[in-house]
């Protein structure tokens, strides 16, 4: 693997970068908070300790470079706008449980190892196209931009930057319920028919799950017997799951953005590097090698959105100095030139897995620009260090007649299928998917083979942002990605 040092490998024509250089830049999806405010919840971030490590978060890279390589698959998912009161128990273990399930569909089906990065523990903002919104009442409000900044409660929309920390706290409760969780047991291989199917009642769903837990259960029972495991037992007790969020806030992001020595990283203490001068005598002490990287704390894996990645912007200019892993959307309005320019910006020493491009055309779209954008990529220096990965969601919302966003399954699916053929076509890997789901038994996708209707949006229409796959529709997309994959190696 490319060197992590993302500082020493830019050209030297590269400006300095620092985690608040970002503010000298332009900025877009930015509301008009109280400078004080934000000041004040600032100090109070820097304060607080880490929610995730360097350790974690260079485990994670590491994987993705599986990923890039073609060796793994890649798994993200959860909600469209979380919430706060989504932190709870049953919320929480909802989403573990979805995710490990089509984890297990993919691994069996796909025979790949399976990277899982949860949409989960700080995804609480959200980029709008107004600043306000008309109620049906007529009303013209605040638009909901996120826990994060205000609520979603009509009456009190006004931007409150004590939410900063707010989200903080309630990131720090969902990470560490969701990591004693996965240490007491939930995503044990031995137990898998503890991830029952919830809220799932079609009959060939089941059927098809369950053969692939009984083969599982089955393959588990065999290499016990046998003492194949022996002293790795353990390691089918749980599961990596990782977490992640648009980097959408700075001043959420930069407080939680932290340097580290590389001395310290790589010995597992994780201590926070001073910003002091060091005298001479402690620099005798150091070694020439001794190196520093910032990393941002708030999640392992954060990304760019669509309306935030302008090449000279506070976005790209922040995500330039973390070493944390990057996502960049990559839709309609994606120049091939930008493309190319936001790689050699956000990956100078071209790390394999540092950059991960989630494609969002919409299925009417992405046969005319996918090809393009593969072609850019795997025809320049970039060649074999990406992770492609495909949102099919974004770029299929659509609203009813009565005025309800929503999504249609197949186009979903079309899109996803679609961008299967493209990328082995063009002798590129489909890394992974990018989808916004939810555990619980919503109706807020038509389609699938429930085959939801209009009519049914109205049953359990839960979001308030985007709509999101429910579990059974979830499952049935793991099973669509497992039988590309089938016929590929039996052609």
């Amino acid at each position: 693997m490319a060197s992590t040092n993302n500082h020493a490998a830019q050209p030297p024509s590269t400006p300095a970068w620092t985690p608040d250089s970002w503010r000298s830049k332009p900025i877009k999806q930015v509301p008009n908070l109280d400078p004080a405010a934000v000041a004040r919840a600032a100090a109070e971030l820097s304060n607080l300790p880490p929610l995730v490590t360097p350790t974690e978060i260079l485990k994670l890279k590491a994987e993705l470079a599986s990923v890039a390589r073609g060796d793994a698959f890649l798994l993200q998912g959860g909600d469209c706008a979380e919430l706060f009161e989504y932190c709870n128990q049953s919320a929480i273990e909802s989403k573990i449980k979805l995710l490990l399930q089509m984890s297990l569909v993919l691994i069996l089906g796909c025979d790949k190892r399976v990277v899982r990065i949860g949409r989960m523990a700080g995804q609480y903002a959200k980029p709008r196209s107004s600043d306000t919104e008309t109620l049906a009442d007529g009303r013209v409000v605040p638009s909901f931009r996120g826990d994060i900044l205000n609520s979603y409660d009509v009456d009190h929309r006004e931007l409150d930057p004590g939410r900063l920390v707010k989200a903080y706290h309630y990131s720090a409760a969902t990470l560490n319920y969701s990591r004693a969780a996965s240490s007491s047991g939930i995503a044990d291989l031995n137990r898998p028919m503890d991830w029952d199917l919830g809220h799932v009642q079609d009959p060939k769903l089941k059927t098809k799950y369950s053969e692939i837990v009984t083969a599982l259960e089955t393959s588990m029972r065999f290499m016990n017997t046998i003492g194949a495991l022996g002293s790795n037992s353990a390691s089918v007790s749980t599961v990596d799951l990782f977490t992640s969020h648009e980097g959408l806030v700075l001043e959420y992001e930069q407080p939680l953005t932290r340097a580290f020595s590389s001395t310290a990283i790589n010995g597992g203490v994780n201590h926070k590097m001073s910003t002091k001068p060091r005298s001479d005598s402690s620099k005798q002490q150091q070694p020439e090698a001794e190196q520093t990287q910032y990393f941002d704390t708030s999640a392992h894996f954060l990304w760019i959105g669509d309306r935030t990645r302008q090449i000279g912007g506070a976005h790209v200019e922040f995500f330039r100095g973390i070493a944390n892993p990057i996502g960049v959307k990559v839709g309609p309005s994606t120049p091939t030139t930008d493309l190319l320019e936001l790689l050699r910006t956000l990956n100078p020493s071209r790390e394999v897995g540092k950059i991960t491009l989630i494609t969002r055309y919409g299925a009417a779209k992405v046969q005319d620009l996918l090809s393009a954008h593969i072609r850019a990529v795997e025809d320049s220096e970039y060649a074999g260090t990406v992770v492609w990965q495909c949102d099919p969601m974004h770029g299929n919302t659509r609203s009813t007649a009565s005025g309800v966003k929503t999504r249609r399954f197949g186009d979903i699916f079309a899109e996803l299928q679609e961008t299967l053929r493209i990328h082995k076509e063009q002798g590129s890997y489909l890394g992974g998917v990018h989808l916004e789901l939810t555990g619980d038994a919503v109706t807020e996708c038509l389609g699938g083979s429930e085959e939801l209707g209009e009519e049914d949006l109205a049953v359990r229409y839960t979001s308030l942002c985007d709509p999101r796959l429910n579990e059974k529709q979830a499952l049935e997309l793991a099973f669509e990605i497992t039988h590309h994959y089938r016929n590929e190696a039996v052609q």
